[in-house]
């Protein structure tokens, strides 16, 4: 059984943290402790201090943490994950329907771009509240203590302050590649006072992956090889920089970084990819939420992940409401010997469902009645996800107690082949070479890389991974990171939500809520752009 409990309790009781908590007046974004509040904490044993360490995760699947903001429960509001499929509702390629069932409908519509949007405060205050916690952690403990427990501890929280920061100076500021200087978020640290924080402009871009950079070659010191699933390790460290060097256009450490972050981990099979799945923690993640039976967003029953996401799940909207799909158009390109083409189900020439992964011969209950696959499928369009398995592989199962990939080793194989193809010590050949050796090994024996130029490669790589990673959180950081147009239109996208936007559009930027602006007068704000308009192409 996998298990993982909830401290933020216990943690608020302990630290008393002042922003990022219920408090809607407060700084959404993580004041730091008393000086005798760090002596009290750091008097304790470290196995007290884990405790603060587990509330860095447990905030990452939290249930209902806007619920008093909100007026009530939003059925988005699951944490993380729920930033995830916002963040690829915004793109091109996971349409879903335009109706009152889908959750995630304004972020498709792009209407969530104001100062008093719901996603845009659900966002900032996961994050920073988050990146307070973190705060706390290293806070108290020293740099220079020589406890490897505490070590690990403090190792963690600068990887998760950096994955906070590193999600952050992405969305609210276009790529780091010419755009160094353009301001991005207000920087927050374990020595930030509360009254620093209420008059905290914008850092930079730059200064954020400096920070991001440095936190990062800490934690990266002093963290173990290995840890505890669900936890940041070194590897995971090394990733989220890998990540960040990928950004900066730093080609040869993000090579050096990914490569280290892989070792010890394999791939997905092409026969474990070839039936749904992606819902176990398993040797080829790195970085995930291990979800539990007992957590809340389970037993909310359909405020989680799988709901929204899994289209076999017995207990929510994605079967027959809200389902979630691939580009049409992007689906079209995928070769027919890329496994990966069954990830998503279609209609043939005949009018008849093709879906590799499911025994039309199945039968199961649904609400008292009982319905086979093929008639369930019909309640859904062409295109529909098949990617995310069920709790326990088990179809129908109303248990949506699955895991949540954050980092995967595939990644990692994909940003060592744009790396080592965009580097002055590489070249495209290098890089392809690389790319087809994993997608050849792990998802189409068939697969050539035909690009004869950078320009080639960069369109090889994205396409890998908007298929790759589909559904998994990353498709807008790669539009804005290799500043790529979002196109809608002639694809199955619902004509009222089709349009055709630029790379850095100014629609792309994302708002600071006004919660935040209020409170704190010198974060000037990102401008409010108009919202696309059905069919038009800008």
């Amino acid at each position: 059984m996998k298990t993982i409990n909830k401290f933020i309790a216990v943690v608020l009781g302990l630290l008393a943290i002042a922003s990022c908590s219920d408090d809607l007046n407060t700084v959404p974004e993580g004041d730091t402790l008393t000086e005798e509040q760090k002596k009290e904490i750091y008097s304790q044993t470290p196995q007290k201090l884990e405790a603060d360490v587990l509330a860095l995760y447990s905030s990452m699947i939290e249930l209902e943490a806007i619920y008093d903001w909100y007026g009530g429960a939003a059925h988005f509001d699951f944490g993380y994950a729920a930033i995830m499929m916002i963040m690829d509702s915004w793109g091109q390629d996971m349409p879903s329907e335009n109706s009152g069932y889908n959750w995630f409908n304004n972020a498709q519509k792009m209407t969530d771009r104001t100062q008093t949007s719901t996603f845009g405060y659900f966002i900032w205050n996961n994050l920073y509240k988050q990146m307070g916690l973190a705060n706390q952690v290293i806070a108290t403990v020293p740099v220079d203590s020589e406890d490897a427990t505490l070590l690990n501890f403090r190792g963690q929280a600068l990887a998760i302050r950096a994955f906070d920061y590193l999600n952050l100076v992405q969305l609210y500021q276009y790529t780091y590649a010419g755009h160094e200087e353009a301001l991005a978020v207000p920087i927050i640290l374990e020595t930030t006072t509360g009254d620093e924080a209420t008059h905290n402009p914008r850092a930079t871009v730059s200064e954020v992956y400096e920070l991001i950079l440095s936190d990062l070659k800490e934690a990266i010191a002093i963290l173990p090889e290995t840890g505890i699933s669900g936890q940041i390790n070194r590897k995971v460290a090394y990733g989220l920089r890998a990540r960040a060097n990928l950004l900066m256009q730093n080609y040869d450490d993000a090579y050096d970084d990914a490569v280290a972050a892989a070792q010890g981990y394999t791939p997905y099979s092409i026969a474990e990819v070839s039936k749904p799945s992606f819902n176990t923690f398993n040797h080829a993640w790195l970085w995930g939420n291990i979800i539990s039976e007992a957590n809340d967003v389970v037993k909310s029953g359909i405020v989680n992940f799988p709901s929204h996401m899994c289209s076999f799940t017995g207990n929510g909207y994605a079967p027959g409401y809200a389902g979630r799909y691939i580009n049409s158009t992007l689906y079209d390109e995928i070769s027919d010997t890329d496994v990966r083409k069954g990830w998503w189900v279609t209609l043939d020439d005949n009018g008849e469902w093709v879906a590799p992964y499911v025994d039309w011969n199945w039968v199961y209950n649904y609400n008292g009645n009982e319905y086979n696959i093929a008639e369930w499928l019909g309640w859904q369009a062409s295109y529909l996800n098949v990617k995310f398995g069920a709790y326990n592989n088990i179809y129908n199962n109303s248990t949506n107690a699955c895991d949540i990939p954050l980092m995967r080793v595939e990644e990692m194989l994909l940003i060592q082949a744009e790396a080592k193809g965009l580097s002055q010590n590489g070249s495209v050949a290098e890089g392809k070479a690389l790319l087809e050796s994993f997608v050849q090994t792990y998802r189409d024996p068939s697969y050539t890389c035909t690009a004869s130029s950078k320009e080639e490669f960069i369109d090889a790589i994205w396409f890998q991974r908007r298929v790759e990673l589909w559904g998994e959180g990353q498709s807008w950081f790669d539009i804005m990171r290799l500043k790529k147009p979002v196109h809608r239109l002639g694809t199955n996208f619902e004509e009222a939500v089709s349009w055709n936007l630029p790379a850095e559009a100014p629609i792309f930027l994302a708002i600071i809520p006004e919660d935040e602006t209020n409170v704190n007068p010198a974060c000037v704000n990102n401008p409010i752009a108009s919202t696309p308009q059905a069919g038009l192409t800008y």
